[in-house]
C-alpha cells in the first residue's frame, strides 16, 4: 500500500512526525509532500497568484510552498505520477479539528483533495487543552490508537465522496477507554473574534483569536467526545446541498424564472 503523508501545520511539525511514525505501522512505502510553512486555518485554498516551489528533502520527503491542499495535488499528478497513493493521510494536527472548524480545516481539506481524486483520505488531530507554546500536544495517544483504527476503517467499504475525520483526546493513551463514532458538532460561532492592536506607528491590526467559553455539546457529536476523552471518528463529506430547503424552495422556483413584478404608481 502506497500512503501519501501531508499536514497544515508544515514539514517541521511534530504531530507529522508522528504521523510518519503511524504510517509506517502500516506501510512501507510512505511518501511525505507537506507545507514549507504553517497553513493553519487555510481551508480548501490553493495558490493561483504565484508559482509552487518544491524541495526535494529526501527521496520520498518534500516540502511546498504552498497549501494542503496544493500539497496533495503536486503530489498525485506529478511527484508520485507513477504510482498514485492508495491512501491519504493528513495531520496530526496539534489541536483538534471538530465542528465548524472541519470548514476551514487545511488538515481536512488535505483528506478532502485526497478523496476527490478518488483516493481514500483520512484526517488526523491531537486535541490540546490549550493553545500555549509550552503544551505539548500528548502524540502517543495518536501513536497508539490510529494504526489499528485506520486498518479498521480500510477494511471497511466507503462511501463515494467521503473522508473520515479522527480527532483524539487531550489525554494520555492509558486514560482512553473509548472509541466513538460521532457527527459534525457546532459550537456557538460567536467565540470567533477579532482582537485589535495598535503598531508602533499607531496603525491598527487584528488578531483572529476564539474566546473559548465552556459549553455544553450535543451527544453523538464529536464535540462531545473531545470533553469526554474519548476518539472521535466522524464520516464526513463536501456536499453543502441543505436537502430540506431543497424540497422547499422546488415548490416556488422552477420551470421559467419569475419576472420582477412593477411597483404601483403612488
Amino acid at each position: 500500500m502506497r500512503i501519501l503523508l501531508t499536514n497544515d501545520d508544515g514539514i517541521e511539525a511534530e504531530g507529522l512526525a508522528a504521523l510518519e511514525r503511524i504510517a509506517r505501522e502500516l506501510s512501507d512505502d510512505v511518501w511525505t509532500v507537506a507545507p514549507a510553512v504553517e497553513q493553519s486555518g487555510k481551508g480548501r485554498g490553493i495558490t493561483l497568484t504565484e508559482p509552487l516551489r518544491v524541495n526535494r528533502v529526501n527521496d520520498r520527503r518534500f516540502s511546498v510552498t504552498g497549501t494542503p491542499t496544493d500539497c496533495v495535488v503536486l503530489a498525485v499528478n506529478d511527484l508520485m505520477a507513477d504510482h498514485r497513493p492508495d491512501l491519504v493521510l493528513s495531520g496530526v494536527n496539534r489541536g483538534h479539528n471538530v465542528g465548524e472548524d472541519c470548514s476551514y480545516s487545511g488538515t481536512v481539506a488535505g483528506a478532502l483533495q485526497g478523496m476527490a481524486f478518488g483516493i481514500r483520505s483520512i484526517a488526523l488531530s491531537q486535541s490540546l487543552e490549550r493553545f500555549h507554546d509550552e503544551v505539548t500536544a500528548h502524540w502517543e495517544t495518536a501513536e497508539a490508537f490510529a494504526p489499528a483504527i485506520i486498518n479498521r476503517l480500510l477494511d471497511q467499504a466507503w462511501r463515494d465522496g467521503v473522508v473520515m475525520n479522527l480527532n483524539f483526546p487531550a489525554l494520555p493513551p492509558e486514560l482512553v477507554k473509548q472509541v466513538e463514532v460521532t457527527r459534525q458538532g457546532f459550537r456557538d460561532i460567536g467565540e470567533m473574534h477579532a482582537v485589535r492592536r495598535i503598531d508602533l506607528r499607531g496603525r491598527d491590526y487584528y488578531w483572529m483569536s476564539f474566546r473559548g467559553a465552556k459549553q455544553e455539546h450535543a451527544e453523538g457529536t464529536d464535540l462531545r467526545a473531545m470533553d469526554e476523552g474519548r476518539i472521535s471518528v466522524t464520516p464526513l463529506h463536501i456536499d453543502l446541498t441543505h436537502r430540506e430547503s431543497l424540497h422547499d424552495l422546488k415548490g416556488v422556483l422552477g420551470g421559467a424564472p419569475p419576472k420582477q413584478v412593477a411597483k404601483a404608481a403612488e
